[in-house]
């Protein structure tokens, strides 16, 4: 029995470790940069395990369903052009912006920007304009998001440095999300497990161990991209009105620690999956995902900053009202009195 036992011990021992590496795994691939992160995939996509599991359909990929894509501002849709070197559509008046334009953005997303195996000619047929036009504009794409990875580079490293994930812009009012990443975002791995089983059946103990080690690094590739990708659509989702307004004080308080069990994932690896990644806002500027996570004393500073500016002779008391008022804050007298000195603001009739 006590071998028995120690058997169980160490088989229990075997699997705890297993679901530590897991961890240890997704929380690296969380900490990685963008950047980083597409290097990791490309590495994975060159491997020849790889190669045989698409090949034979047992690994696919399925796009994200609302993905948009973007490589930081072109013509509307996205491309930074402050290289110069894509004559074409630097001032937005060229023919090519004429062209896009009329193809309209979602058939010119689905023929040029997604992965979507399409000849030329039937892009041409699809978007109704010539062959050549079609090899002019899917030579334009490549070139423009080529010249956008170049862009990317800072030329002197931040004492912070956080990776751009995607644009946010304003359509009919709501936020949408405009990614700069191209091939992180343009799917999910899936595999076919019948399919799967099929080519295993054949295959030599050593070819399954490298196709078992592929689909596991594609798990938890998937798992960072999913991650991600689901928290962002709740981040703007909850600060819309934020999103809309760009006043700061609009932002509602949401900790890491419940987003976390939003997303059922652990803290530590959101924490690390955000901490250094940032987002550009509707008005262009660029700011780290933390600004869409604030705390209640955050966003209750930025409340109390505003009404003070707004009405420099009311009291802590009467700014007390204000915020309940206006925001349905219920804050004591005695904390009030604390944000404002946290604000370094003086007191009524000192402002």
């Amino acid at each position: 029995m006590k071998f028995t036992g120690h058997k169980l011990i160490l088989s229990t021992g075997t699997k705890t470790s297993a679901a530590l590496r897991g961890a240890l795994k997704l929380a690296h691939m969380a900490a990685m940069s963008e950047e980083e992160f597409e290097k990791e995939l490309a590495a994975v996509e060159g491997n020849r395990f790889f190669q045989l599991l698409k090949s034979s359909g047992a690994m696919n990929l399925a796009e994200f369903p609302s993905a948009r894509y973007a490589a930081r501002k072109y013509a509307g849709y996205g491309l930074k052009l402050s290289g110069g070197d894509l004559p074409e559509l630097a001032d937005g008046k060229g023919d090519l912006v004429g062209m896009i334009q009329g193809i309209g953005q979602e058939k010119f997303e689905a023929c040029f920007l997604k992965d979507a195996v399409m000849s030329d000619v039937e892009r041409a047929e699809e978007c109704d304009i010539t062959v050549q036009d079609a090899e002019r504009l899917r030579d334009f794409v490549n070139r423009a998001f080529i010249q956008a990875e170049f862009e990317g580079a800072a030329p002197a490293p931040a004492a912070k440095v956080f990776s751009a994930v995607a644009g946010i812009e304003m359509v009919e009012g709501a936020p949408v999300l405009a990614f700069f990443h191209r091939e992180i975002w343009k799917g999910r791995y899936k595999v076919d497990g019948d399919k799967l089983a099929e080519l295993l059946r054949g295959l030599p103990d050593s070819e399954k161990t490298g196709i078992e080690k592929v689909i596991k690094r594609l798990e938890f590739a998937d798992k960072r991209k999913t991650t991600l990708y689901r928290a962002l659509e709740i981040l703007i989702s909850v600060q819309a009105d934020y999103l809309a307004t760009g006043e700061p004080g609009r932002r509602r308080p949401l900790s890491q620690k419940t987003l976390a069990k939003n997303l059922e994932v652990h803290t530590s690896v959101l924490n690390r999956l955000v901490s250094n990644k940032s987002i550009q806002m509707p008005w262009g500027m660029e700011a780290p995902m933390t600004v869409l996570l604030p705390s209640s004393k955050e966003v209750n500073l930025e409340r109390l900053y505003a009404l003070a500016v707004e009405n420099p002779a009311l009291s802590d008391e009467k700014l007390r009202g204000e915020l309940k008022a206006r925001h349905g804050v219920d804050l004591s007298r005695r904390s009030v009195a604390q944000y404002r000195a946290d604000l370094a603001l003086s007191a009524a009739g000192g402002r």
